[in-house]
């Protein structure tokens, strides 16, 4: 059974600057594509950022493209989300996920195991 345990967040004022962890557990780590997602109060989970196995290849949504970025290191089994020029609109719950079929990265539904979530607040 796959476990993932997110670290990192925290309250940043705006234009600040985040690093997310996310640790993997139980399977081989560089079979698995990693996603990032948020969700924010009242609102639906949404994709932030996706890595696929080997860490060549990053997809973004718009709203964090060239703010945010994402990478993993296999040797250490984890995730990372680089989150800079942090906007209040950022303000979610950030949650890792891994998808083992790799074949939507950006698919909330793909993916087959989450993380608890880790609280990023950014202040204005």
């Amino acid at each position: 059974q796959v476990e993932l345990v997110e670290s990192g967040g925290g309250l940043v004022q705006a234009g600040g600057s985040l690093r997310l962890s996310c640790t993997f557990s139980g399977q081989t780590f560089s079979m698995y594509v990693m996603g990032w997602f948020r969700q924010a109060p009242g609102k639906e989970r949404e994709f932030v950022a996706a890595i696929n196995w080997s860490g060549g290849r990053d997809y973004y949504a718009d709203s964090v493209k060239g703010r945010f970025t994402i990478f993993r290191d296999n040797a250490k089994n984890t995730v990372y989300l680089q989150m800079n020029s942090l906007k209040p609109e950022d303000t979610a719950v950030y949650y890792c996920a891994a998808d083992r079929a790799g074949t939507s990265a950006t698919r909330l539904v793909e993916y087959d195991y989450w993380g608890q979530g880790t609280q990023v607040t950014v202040s204005s």
